[in-house]
């Protein structure tokens, strides 16, 4: 089972940084699609950042500009850095990892076990 750890969250100021990483048991080659999640108290787990298998990326709105996904193969571990923090982005990140596979036909949907991320204002 692949495995997915979680560090770099913790409480920072509005207007400061803090950077995510999260390292899988296995090469995050194998994953079509890793990213990160964040869920507040009392609402839905919403998209943070997304990269494919190929290096493609896409970003929620709120984090445009701001916040930037990143790899490294090597160290087979994501990262999320996170610029210009906002009180708005207070929550739980998830590590995420989904691999499909077509035959036999299988989604493969890992996921990390969160870390606190609080900006204070």
């Amino acid at each position: 089972q692949v495995q997915l750890v979680e560090s770099g969250g913790g409480l920072v100021q509005a207007g400061g940084s803090l950077k995510l990483s999260c390292a899988a048991s296995g090469s995050i080659l194998s994953a079509n699609v890793m990213g990160w999640y964040r869920q507040a108290p009392g609402q839905q787990r919403e998209v943070v950042a997304v990269m494919s298998s190929g290096g493609s990326t896409n970003y929620a709105d709120s984090v445009k500009g701001r916040f930037t996904i990143a790899r490294d193969n090597t160290k087979n571990t994501i990262y999320l850095q996170m610029n210009s923090l906002k009180p708005e982005d207070t929550a739980v990140y998830y590590c995420n990892a989904k691999r499909t596979v077509l035959y036999p036909a299988y989604n493969y949907d890992y996921w990390g076990q969160g870390t606190q991320v609080t900006v204070s204002s």
